[in-house]
Parts: structure tokens; sequence; C-alpha cells
């Protein structure tokens, strides 16, 4: 009985520290989905790749969206002819390099500082790298569904010419595996695709922002209250599994697994991986393992989760080929690992 007691403490304690961050991230990026026009952001972006990457990496501090509300955007981006690094490095970046998940970050690791400032440094590395990497496809659109890859932009060569390679065409069904972030709700109520063929393409980019005052409005109230009702779902089980985990297992088991420079942070981009927690509120999730698990493996939960988790795989097939998806998850799974294994090993 005491451990069920327990374990309900530190589960409602994780959802009062982080529900107020939740609401304040799915406002804020609901509101600037829909007020803001991405065709003006597309046109200043640089075209240096590498530069393209990082700028790419820092728009998340105008879109301040978590990991179910980056796919959109990114795929957005690419529709209105963002140059690949740009559209990577935002996808990799947004749901960490923003102002919301560092004031929630702090919150949380206030004791710990570094973790904070780390966090956001090695999120904006790994996103810049592989952005760069992407940037040696020329044409994004090989890698892309065939629904995205025929409704975007003719691509820009590196030195700003347009591209004459014909789209990409191919008679293979788009994804249909799409979850949060996706749709918004038309006025009947029914979920409105924003990945539909065409008209889909163009209501995100042009016509929401072109709505009177008080559409735009109701749209981003429908989105808010969709948003809350999937990520919320989301948070209680994430923050179950981390009581549960907390409670059930022996704390000899997660010493020994926490304490090992390497079994550590394998251990912990698994759980990310597995756990699929919001990008808002994880950082609540990590600080219950700081006890138990080394700096490094906290970092890893904190950079990897928001980029590839499971949940995040469904919306990145609506966008992207298996392929592409296999190479992102490599290239972060890979340079997560790296980085805080130096943390483990010589600064901890």
């Amino acid at each position: 009985m005491s451990q069920l007691n327990n374990a309900l403490t530190l589960f409602f304690s994780l959802m009062v520290e982080a529900i107020p961050f939740l609401l304040i991230g799915v406002v804020f990026s609901s509101a600037l989905l829909l007020f803001v026009d991405e065709r003006k952001l597309v046109a200043a972006m640089p075209r240096n790749p590498l530069l393209g990457a990082l700028a790419g990496s820092l728009v998340g501090f105008l879109f301040p969206v978590c990991e179910c509300g980056n796919v959109p955007v990114a795929r957005r981006l690419i529709v209105q002819g963002a140059p690949s690094s740009v559209a990577i490095g935002f996808l990799l970046a947004a749901p960490t390099v923003n102002p919301i998940v560092f004031w929630a970050t702090w919150t949380a690791f206030r004791d710990q500082p570094e973790i904070v400032f780390l966090r956001i440094g090695f999120s904006l590395l790994i996103a810049t790298i592989v952005g760069w990497v992407f940037s040696a496809q020329a044409d994004l659109r090989p890698l892309l569904q065939p629904t995205v890859a025929q409704s975007m932009a003719a691509p820009q060569g590196r030195l700003g010419r347009r591209s004459r390679r014909k789209p990409v065409q191919s008679t293979e069904p788009a994804s249909e595996l799409l979850q949060s972030g996706t749709f918004l709700l038309n006025s009947s109520g029914q979920p409105m695709r924003m990945e539909a063929v065409g008209m889909q393409a163009a209501l995100a980019a042009s016509s929401i922002t072109t709505k009177p005052l008080g559409d735009r409005l109701q749209m981003m109230l429908d989105n808010v209250v969709q948003e809350l009702r999937e990520l919320g779902g989301v948070l209680i089980l994430g923050s179950a599994i981390a009581a549960t985990v907390q409670v059930a297992i022996p704390r000899e088991v997660i010493l020994s697994l926490g304490q090992g420079p390497i079994t550590s942070i394998l251990a912990m981009m698994l759980l990310a991986w597995v756990v699929s927690i919001c990008s808002t509120v994880d950082s609540f999730f990590a600080l219950s393992f700081a006890s138990t698990f080394t700096s490094g493996s906290l970092l890893a939960f904190l950079v990897f989760g928001p980029m590839v988790d499971v949940k995040n795989i469904g919306l990145l097939l609506s966008v992207f080929r298996t392929r592409a998806i296999v190479y992102l998850f490599a290239l972060a799974a890979q340079l997560t690992f790296l980085l805080t294994l130096i943390i483990n090993l010589y600064v901890s």
C-alpha cells in the first residue's frame, strides 16, 4: 500500500508541475501556426547549407512547438520551398530550442543549470549537423512522400536557381499514419487534415493567414482543444510510467543501470523513444531520475526524445519516406550518444 501511495504522490506531483507548461506550449504554438505566414520566413532564410541549417534550428524561437507540432510546420516549410537544411534543422531543433522548453527545463533543473544549457546547446548542434548533412540532397523530393513531393515548390539549387528536375511521380499511396498536430477541425467539428493533396498545402501556407480574425481565432481554439486532448493523454501515460518505474523496479537495479557511463545513456535513450513524452514537460519526467542516473544520460533523454520517438514516427511517415527517417534516427542517435558520453566520461 505504501508503494501505491508513493507512486500516486509522484504521479500527481509530475502532473501538477507539467500541465501549465503543456497548456502554454499548445496555446502559443497554435497561435503562431495560424497567424504567421511561412512564405516570408522562407524568403529570409540563408541559402548556404550550414547557415541554413543553423537558421532553421533557431526558428524554434519563433515557432515554439513540441515534437507533435514540428512535423506539420516542417512540412509547410518544405512545401513553400525552404532548403532541405532549413527544414531538417527546424524539424530536429524546434521541440527543444525554444523559450517554453528552456523555461520548463530551468524550472525542473534550477539546481543543475548546466543541464539546461547543455540541452539547448547539444540540440542545436545536432540539428545543425544533421541539417547540413541532408543539404547534400539538393532535391529533397525523392525522400518525401509522393503527396508532399508533388505539392512542394520547385527546389532551389546551391546558387539559388530553380531546379529543372521534374517532380517526383509515384503511385505509392500516401501514409495514413497521422496523429496529433497534423490537422485542424473545421466548422462541423470533423478533422480537416493538413496533409491532403494540393488544397491543404495552400491552406496551411496562405489561406489561414488571410482569413478574418474571428475565423482564425476559432480555428486556433479548435486546434488547442485537439492538441490538449491528445498531448494530455500522452502526458498522463508518461507520468504514470515514470512513477511506476521509480516505485516498482528495485532501487539496486536502477542504480546499477543508471550509474554506468554507457548503459545509463542507452537506457535513457530507449526510455525517451518509448515513453514519447512532450518536450514541454519531459524535463519533469527526467527530474525523477536525477538522483539515480548520470548527468549524461539525463541529457540523452532530454536531447534525443524530442527528436525521434515512437509517437513521432507516425507523423514523420506522413512527410518522409522510410529511408529518410532511418537516416534521421541514426544520425541523431549517434551524435546524442557521443556528446553525452563525453559528459559522462570527462565532465561528470
